[in-house]
């Protein structure tokens, strides 16, 4: 007789363990995120422990790996298929959530990585406590995130049109350009993203911009131009240390 899982009780839970609903970070995100990490890790002393949180599939996770061999990597993610796809490339994995208690002993990590991850919490209060929790003093925290003021959300929201990367419903997109819900509950400004990284306990060291893939190509020249204006760039990128 076969056996089936039940149905995740939690509609949120649900929609991560759907098939089809993205998991994969995609090359571009994968590459910029292992540079980061690689400036980062160059002046480590020793083995550094890294641990990606909402890993996904873990391709980003293994690009890092991949250039970063002196190190010891671990990815964590909701998603029961995430974590088997991740642990398929050879990576450890393992399932939880952020928003309760990551499973990782205080003070062990010396690089947290949320790529993508914030925006899609109920808790992200909650979240950055679990990191801080697990870093150990003056660790670094690597955190990328849709910026709600993209330089085009800002004519659109103007036009009465929905901002891209919000999501009204986890069932489909309305109001915005755009077809594929990603589960997206909250989006930051580059202000507000840096006042609750500072309130939370930790000190921004840089934020950068970066450009988001699905532009329309003969827009992406634009889109690459206002990485120099964070506040305007698609994708807020920051590094940040625990204090």
């Amino acid at each position: 007789m076969a056996v089936t899982t039940p149905a995740p009780a939690d509609p949120l839970q649900a929609f991560y363990e759907t098939p089809g609903t993205p998991l994969s970070s995609g090359p571009d995100r994968a590459r910029r995120q292992a540079r980061m990490l690689a400036a980062i890790l160059q002046d480590a002393k020793g083995p550094a422990v890294v641990l990606d949180v909402g890993c996904g599939d873990g391709s980003a996770l293994a690009t890092a790996a991949a250039q970063n061999p002196a190190h010891r990597f671990a990815g964590l993610d909701w998603s029961a298929d995430a974590v088997r796809q991740a642990r398929a490339r050879g990576l450890t994995a393992v399932r939880g959530t952020i928003e309760t208690r990551l499973p990782v002993a205080d003070s062990k990590a010396d690089v947290v990585i949320m790529s993508e991850l914030i925006e899609h919490l109920v808790d992200p209060d909650g979240a950055l406590e679990q990191v801080r929790r697990v870093l150990r003093p003056g660790g670094h925290l690597l955190l990328s995130t849709p910026n709600l003021a993209a330089w085009y959300n800002r004519g659109l929201l103007a036009a009465g049109i929905q901002p891209v990367f919000s999501e009204v419903s986890l069932r489909a997109v309305f109001g915005r350009p755009g077809s594929v819900v990603a589960g997206h509950l909250r989006l930051f400004t580059r202000r507000a993203l840096t006042e609750f990284l500072t309130a939370s306990g930790f000190r921004c060291v840089t934020v950068a911009g970066a450009s988001y893939h699905d532009v329309p190509r003969l827009m992406q020249p634009l889109d690459r131009a206002f990485c120099r204006w964070p506040s305007a760039a698609s994708i807020l990128l920051v590094h940040a240390r625990k204090h």
